[in-house]
């Protein structure tokens, strides 16, 4: 079998596609001949203006106002949606403070969006693929799922979470013969305003990267196939650096800045229609 799910003719569904690269994505998808785009967003509003954006233009979209984070919410919304080729978890939030500043639900609620929103999403729709033997699960983790970083004790662990489980479903999947893929994405910050105020020392090293950038990276690895995207190049050295005592380890992620990064976080400012006004949404 041809490695990689072909956007052309597929329907994809991609969770947090209101704004940032969720937007994006659906955009591309549609560009590249999706037969249809399935908007979720926790807010109706924002969905509806990507699905009116995609309509415009000629494509066949639908969104959805659903918290992913809800698992009564998502099998409903699954049971409307219909089967996916592909799905792309794309929803995410951080409260960006240290561990005894972060507010208790803000911390659950990160956990509810990052990581538990993954095994309602994919416990819906992967059977549907499963059955066609066909199919790509796309998780969207972040460089933080591969280093713990100053004042996300809440957001680098629940993308280690999101590592885990993609590689344990790949595994599955492997094991049992399945065609159905799956893929995970690691970028170091993407200046979509989830991360606003976040500063990088070595620009060239680690830049803060264009959302389209990453948007165009995910769907092309969707489509060769691949089962990891890790960005940029310097990131991918985390693993094989991790060999080092942890000291020297530290100090030279000390030298590269990554745990001043937050020092001056902002995060998006929440929009005063959603439902949840607290973190900071991708």
């Amino acid at each position: 079998m041809t490695r990689g799910t072909q956007i052309k003719g597929a329907r994809v569904l991609i969770t947090g596609a209101g704004s940032g690269i969720g937007r994006l994505m659906a955009l591309d998808a549609a560009a590249r001949g999706a037969a249809e785009i399935l908007i979720w967003d926790l807010s109706a509003e924002t969905g509806q203006a990507v699905r009116d954006e995609l309509v415009a233009k000629g494509s066949q979209a639908r969104s959805f106002a659903v918290n992913v984070g809800d698992s009564s919410q998502v099998a409903a919304a699954a049971e409307d949606t219909g089967p996916v080729d592909v799905l792309i978890n794309c929803a995410g939030i951080v409260t960006g403070k240290k561990l005894l500043e972060a507010d208790e639900d803000a911390v659950r609620r990160v956990y509810d969006v990052n990581v538990f929103a993954l095994y309602w999403t994919t416990r819906a729709f992967l059977p549907g693929m499963l059955e066609r033997d066909r199919g790509s699960v796309v998780t969207i983790s972040s460089a933080a799922g591969l280093t713990g970083v100053a004042k996300q004790t809440d957001y680098s662990a629940s993308k280690f979470a999101a590592l885990g489980f993609t590689e344990s479903l790949r595994n599955e999947l492997r094991t049992d013969g399945s065609n159905v893929e799956t893929l995970v994405v690691c970028p170091f910050y993407i200046n979509t305003g989830m991360f606003e105020g976040v500063t990088t020392k070595f620009p060239r090293l680690l830049p803060i990267l264009e959302e389209n950038y990453v948007a165009t990276n995910v769907l092309d690895s969707i489509e060769a196939g691949r089962e990891q995207l890790i960005m940029p190049a310097l990131v991918r050295l985390l693993p094989a650096m991790r060999m080092l005592p942890t000291r020297v380890f530290d100090r030279a992620l000390d030298f590269l800045g990554v745990n001043k990064t937050m020092d001056h976080f902002t995060g998006r400012r929440p929009v005063a229609a959603e439902a949840d006004p607290s973190p900071a949404r991708r």
